[in-house]
């Protein structure tokens, strides 16, 4: 059967990526279709029961900025909400929230069945539909056809799903959903190439049966830090998380069965991720640790799951209930699902440009796990942008980016389009060369105005950021004038015993800001000379990056660069000078003989 509606977008999948770029292209006025397993199920929190984190929390802040909808979901449903590296500079503060995994799912269903522009519809996509280099549509199990002008993938864990507990192995997506079959095929044969990755979850423990008293406990933030601009006030009654650890008793159990772990045993032949590792990776890789972390996490108010967070793992049942009831407080644990790992297919995102747009398939878009990523913050920031890029396609505007400089939405996809990766990739903060100017609190000021532009920040909203900017501006005015003995209020702000908040105490200044303007003015000032040399920084990579390579270039011609940089131009095809020099293998001679024959090809031609 094929539907006579064609739509302006199919999205496949309904995780992050999916409800991110669903949304972006419904709200900007066109008709999207988003095709998923189970209709019921939307954005599920499929392993951690937390949004934000170390690099996580300013990505959710940055897609905030744009108009995205993850970090209002956080805040109305969150439980927990904790201010991370408080005792670091401002670059690497971080906001991160426990979640109630249930209301959040249902409020993702209701931001989706508001939109009137969105259609949402239960079904397994199996193939996509190619006609002369372009994608035209899906076909799904059930033999249905749609048509739409784009499509974006967004399958996270389902492609060709394989779960594993010890010696058990059976398809699956998630614990008890089915996997996806049929469109890894499709893909292939579509030219795009794929890779097998995997990645885990660990044991949920029944609250009850967890001695706490042996534990410690982690409160949230007061007021809670949250993460929308959008979220002006809500009373939180903030539940804690417990610490515990592991200890040579369980390690000396899991070493014993290391040869039932899948993981060690060779059935699991995906790359699971580097920077979270299972507790087997761990006790072989950290040898030398005698213990290691566990969060106690609850997964939400109206329920008895505890989420073991720090003890992922694919061992056998039998070790995993011993192991866990040698830790600290889990002695007599009730163990409510076991941990698993996940082995699922993926596709090398140096397939995609920055636009995530394929590049082989014209109106192909890729986002979230299926582009070599792992978590959610992740995924949401790929489909955000996805979806603006399909706006800005039907709208004939050039396509949307984000800069190393601009954003770490704009850091994740430079590294993965040009770098790739051979592991889940995952954010942090060390990834971004401008982090003192990428910083959580000042998401808004890099990027609202660009999501005004886009049609996805109303129009109240951006007045109010106006306002905001306003206020702020006013304030650092009266500090740079109010004198203080021989100094500004300004400058007595720069001195390391001095900080707003003392300042205002002492009577030496009034405000109207809010805690957090407040911060972000002691932040700018107390960093002004770094920040300045950032700018500096910035202003230098911005004039390489600049420099464009022509797509028609052959790279055939330039015989004095070496054979590795030629293929790997050759296949990556960077857009920019800045992004060639980037990719790992291409050295700095390389660049400058490219550099000499772009000038020299334009010099010709004109």
């Amino acid at each position: 059967m094929t539907s006579a509606r064609e739509f302006a977008a199919i999205v496949v999948g309904a995780g992050h990526a999916g409800v991110e770029a669903s949304l972006a292209i419904a709200r900007c006025g066109f008709p999207v279709l988003v095709i998923t397993l189970d209709e019921k199920v939307i954005a599920r929190l499929s392993c951690n029961p937390a949004i934000g984190g170390l690099a996580k929390g300013h990505m959710v802040r940055e897609i905030d900025a744009l108009g995205g909808e993850i970090g209002c979901a956080i805040d109305a449903t969150g439980i927990q909400f904790r201010m991370l590296n408080k005792a670091k500079g401002p670059a690497v503060w971080a906001p991160r929230a426990q979640a109630d995994k249930k209301q959040y799912e249902s409020y993702m269903l209701r931001a989706l069945m508001a939109e009137k522009n969105l259609t949402l519809k239960q079904g397994e996509v199996t193939e996509i539909l190619v006609r002369d280099g372009t994608c035209y549509g899906v076909r799904t199990k059930a033999g249905e056809t749609f048509s739409g002008k784009h499509v974006i993938l967004t399958t996270g864990t389902f492609l060709q799903g394989l779960i594993h507990i010890g010696e058990e192995h059976y398809p699956g997506g998630r614990s008890e959903e089915p996997p996806a079959i049929g469109l890894s095929d499709s893909l292939m044969r579509h030219g795009i190439e794929l890779v097998r990755f995997k990645t885990g979850t660990p044991p949920r423990l029944h609250r009850a049966s967890i001695r706490w008293d042996l534990t410690e406990e982690q409160k949230g933030d007061e007021p809670p830090p949250f993460f929308s601009h959008r979220t002006t006030h809500r009373e939180v009654e903030q539940m804690s998380c417990w610490l515990t650890h592991t200890n040579s008793e369980v390690h000396e159990i899991l070493r014993k069965n290391l040869t039932r772990s899948p993981l060690y045993a060779g059935r699991i032949v995906g790359i699971g991720p580097r920077y979270c590792p299972s507790i087997e990776d761990k006790i072989v890789k950290f040898a030398d640790k005698e213990r290691h972390q566990i969060y106690l996490e609850p997964e939400g108010r109206d329920t008895d799951e505890i989420y073991v967070n720090g003890f992922s793992t694919s061992l056998p049942k039998d070790v995993q209930d011993t192991a866990l009831h040698k830790v600290r407080g889990l002695e007599n644990a009730e163990i409510l699902r076991f941990g698993y790992a996940i082995e699922y297919d993926a596709a090398p995102p140096t397939q995609q440009k920055h636009s995530l747009e394929n590049k082989k398939i014209k109106n192909l878009f890729l986002a979230g796990q299926i582009n070599c990523t792992s978590g959610y913050e992740e995924a949401a920031g790929q489909g955000l942008i996805a979806g603006i890029n399909v706006v800005k396609k039907l709208r004939g505007e050039e396509e949307f980016t984000l800069a190393r400089t601009q954003a770490y939405i704009g850091v994740m996809i430079d590294d993965l389009v040009t770098c790739g990766t051979n592991e889940p990739y995952r954010m942090f903060t060390s990834r971004a060369e401008f982090r003192l100017l990428l910083r959580q609190d000042n998401a808004d000021m890099r990027l609202m105005r660009l999501g005004y532009e886009i049609g996805l920040v109303k129009n109240e909203e951006y007045q109010k950021f106006l306002e905001r900017c306003e206020r702020i501006k006013d304030d650092v005015k009266k500090l740079r004038t109010k004198r203080v003995g021989q100094d500004t209020a300004y400058q007595l702000i720069k001195k390391p015993e001095m900080s707003y908040k003392l300042l205002i105490e002492k009577g030496l200044h009034t405000s109207k800001l809010t805690e957090n303007e407040k911060h972000f003015v002691e932040t700018e000032i107390k960093y002004e000379g770094y920040i300045s040399r950032q700018i500096s920084d910035v202003k230098k990579f911005t004039k390489i990056e600049k420099r464009k390579i022509p797509q028609a270039i052959c790279y055939d011609d330039l015989s004095n660069i070496s054979r590795e940089a030629r293929e790997k131009l050759k296949k990556i095809k960077p857009e920019s000078l800045g992004q060639a020099a980037r990719i790992p293998g291409i050295s700095s001679c390389d660049i400058s003989l490219l550099a000499i024959y772009i000038e020299k090809a334009a010099k010709k031609n004109s």
